[in-house]
């Protein structure tokens, strides 16, 4: 039997990108802001490549293990994953994604088929949802509940099945959160699936009962991170369920499978939280398989390639997070990727209001390597 491609060596670029009018996931006018991330590309002795990009957070517990990889077998990633699960126990494990998501990037290339054909997957549509950036306080963007309202009608008329509301990063006028979940309801309450998503932001359990008693007079599909803990009290979480309605989503900011798994069956979450970007393609496999053996959905947070190709294997989904969106942001094609990948943009659902999962093999987009090696801040090699 034929071994297999044999990593030969991992790089790692630092590249630096441009953002105008969004700072700190809000709209701020005039702003310019440079933000920097990874590029990992995973070489072998076949001349197949890997690759992906990442932030600093995650590449942060990479560079103690990588040299592990050298020498190993390219398509074992089952074998791979929990080789490095175990050198990261103590580390939250954010390193693993990205060297996931590249060695499913090689075995797509390798194999000649996209990431979701191996995975199984059967769709190529996925319904998506607008998830906007953070409230501000300029005219003309989020500055005010019926603000937010304006912008689900329009993403509505564009197609759009569904809306998440992210509010203001400043949380302290629980009145105003309220009078933000209602005038959304209001508005286009029965027409499209509403969520809320605090990001952590209520500062005590009496202010996200609170506003979850809101959600449940606006049919809300979902309530999502509300508390200041961090988003990973089991018992905070358990007894919001017993007190509103709505349905609660928790688990961005919890690391792995079993804690993951561990939050539902402390019964506190109602949809499982998956995050590909964190916890790569094996391990966000496992935990739809997971949760589809409890009977529950799991939801993706962030979106992006791998994420794409994650979902199309999945039954137990329902909407991909497109954003963060906002009415006067005008996102642009992104400069990291050749073929016009892009995310973050109003535009890019169909009629149906679904976004398209790439064809290519590997994970089906290119890195603009020319780009990223223009841009280039640091070069980390691995032989």
């Amino acid at each position: 039997m034929k071994a297999g491609p044999k990593i030969t060596g991992v790089d790692l670029v630092e590249f630096e990108r441009e953002v105008r009018d969004y700072v700190k996931l809000k709209w701020e006018p005039g702003a310019v802001a440079k933000g920097r991330a990874w590029a990992v590309r995973i070489l072998t002795d076949v001349g197949v490549t890997g690759e992906c990009t990442t932030s600093s957070l995650e590449l942060a517990a990479q560079r103690m293990w990588i040299p592990y990889l050298i020498g190993q077998n390219a398509l074992e990633r089952e074998r791979i994953y929990h080789d490095v699960k175990r050198i990261l126990r103590q580390s939250a494990r954010l390193g693993l994604a990205p060297l996931d998501i590249a060695l499913w990037d090689l075995a797509g290339k390798y194999f000649d088929a996209p990431v979701y054909r191996l995975l199984r997957g059967y769709r190529t549509k996925l319904p998506a949802y607008a998830s906007t950036a953070l409230g501000d306080e300029h005219e003309g963007g989020l500055n005010s509940p019926e603000a937010y309202a304006d912008f689900a009608e329009q993403c509505l008329e564009l197609g759009y099945r569904a809306y998440k509301a992210h509010p203001w990063w400043d949380a302290a006028d629980i009145d105003r959160e309220v009078a933000l979940v209602h005038a959304i309801a209001r508005r286009v309450g029965g027409k499209m699936d509403l969520m809320l998503d605090p990001a952590c932001g209520y500062e005590t359990f009496g202010d996200a009962v609170k506003v979850g008693k809101a959600c449940d007079e606006g049919s809300f599909y979902w309530y999502e991170d509300p508390f200041q803990d961090g988003g990973i009290a089991h018992e905070a979480h358990r007894k919001l369920r017993q007190l509103i309605k709505t349905p609660i989503l928790q688990g961005e900011h919890v690391r792995g499978v079993e804690d993951r798994i561990n939050f539902v069956t402390a019964e506190a979450t109602d949809f499982v939280r998956g995050d590909v970007n964190y916890e790569g393609i094996t391990a966000t496999i496992k935990l739809a398989n997971a949760a589809e053996a409890l009977g529950l959905d799991i939801e993706m947070h962030g979106g992006g390639p791998a994420t794409r190709h994650c979902m199309a294997a999945i039954r137990n989904s329902n909407y991909y997070e497109l954003g963060l969106v906002h009415p006067k942001i005008k996102a642009e094609d992104n400069p990291v990727y050749l073929d016009g990948y892009a995310e973050g943009r109003l535009d890019l659902i169909d009629e149906h209001g679904c976004v398209t999962v790439p064809e290519g093999p590997g994970l089906g987009v290119s890195l603009n390597w020319d780009y990223i090696t223009a841009h280039r801040t640091a070069l980390i090699e691995y032989r």
